[in-house]
């Protein structure tokens, strides 16, 4: 952990240091098909079990996938996957990503993490770094997929995935039904206006719930506005995952739901979402 924080913080003033580390990102993201930011402006929104679960699904259909979590202050991917007593490889030219399943490939901070108590507080400059050097240090290989989960917001994050990625990537942006999170959603469709990223849609997450008792729908956090959200900002809408308790206990205790309940409404959202993206965005 310390070794990585001082390589992520170091500044080195070689313009040639600093051209053979862009080369080397380059060519590192070169193998990689797509590359994929989940993000939103909401925090509680889902969207690091969307992003897990959008991994795995792709992963499940025989493509190629790395899964990177940038949270730095909240990792949780390695959670949601049950692989948070794993611990990845690090040599010192490449850090070698943690396996699930056949073909998928995650790293995340929390990793490194010697206790899962421990406050991480770290300024911009050295979040880039931790994000350049996952980007180019960690051996992904020739990948369809790269799914990168950022934090909430449009913060340090976000803006050094995508500024790092120059173009590179596509946005897929996260919401809940309810005002309140549409509004910070729809910042988020404006600054990937501003950096220039496509946005491949907006999903609507939470978006109902069907009552296991009279089987009627109930619209817990209202219903619609991340549809009327895409419309107004002349995005795609990707489709709505209905709330299923399933999902929340799938994530506490490791497993993924699109594997474990495939056949419920709320996976079939999600599995239609991965066929859209790896329609949208042909693997090789």
């Amino acid at each position: 952990m310390e070794e990585l924080k001082m390589a992520s913080s170091c500044s080195c003033s070689s313009d040639n240091k600093i051209e053979d580390k862009d080369a080397k990102l380059k060519q590192k993201m070169g193998k990689i098909k797509h590359k994929l930011v989940i993000m939103s402006g909401k925090g509680g929104v889902g969207k690091s079990t969307v992003a897990a679960n959008l991994a795995a699904a792709l992963a499940m259909n025989g493509f190629q996938v790395g899964l990177l979590d940038i949270d730095v202050h909240g990792p949780s991917i390695p959670r949601l996957l049950s692989l948070s007593n794993e611990r990845p490889h690090i040599e010192k030219e490449y850090i070698e990503p943690v396996p699930w399943g056949k073909n998928l490939w995650v790293m995340s901070l929390g990793f490194l993490l010697p206790d899962n108590r421990e406050a991480v507080i770290w300024r911009g400059p050295v979040k880039m770094g931790l994000i350049r050097q996952f980007l180019q240090d960690v051996a992904w290989g020739d990948l369809d997929y790269l799914v990168i989960d950022c934090p909430p917001g449009t913060g340090d994050e976000p803006l050094s995935a995508l500024q790092l990625l120059e173009g590179q990537a596509r946005a897929l942006i996260v919401t809940t039904p309810q005002a309140v999170a549409v509004d910070d959603v729809r910042r988020s469709v404006t600054f990937c206006r501003e950096m220039g990223t496509p946005i491949l849609g907006i999903l609507e997450n939470m978006s109902g719930y069907s009552c296991p008792k009279c089987h009627e729908p109930l619209d817990i956090f209202n219903t619609g506005g991340g549809k009327e959200l895409a419309s107004e900002m002349e995005v795609d809408f990707l489709g709505n995952i209905p709330i299923d308790p399933e999902i929340v206990r799938s994530g506490d205790e490791g497993y993924i739901y699109v594997k474990t309940h495939p056949q419920s409404p709320a996976a079939q959202g999600m599995l239609a979402v991965a066929k859209n993206i790896s329609e949208n965005l042909p693997a090789r």
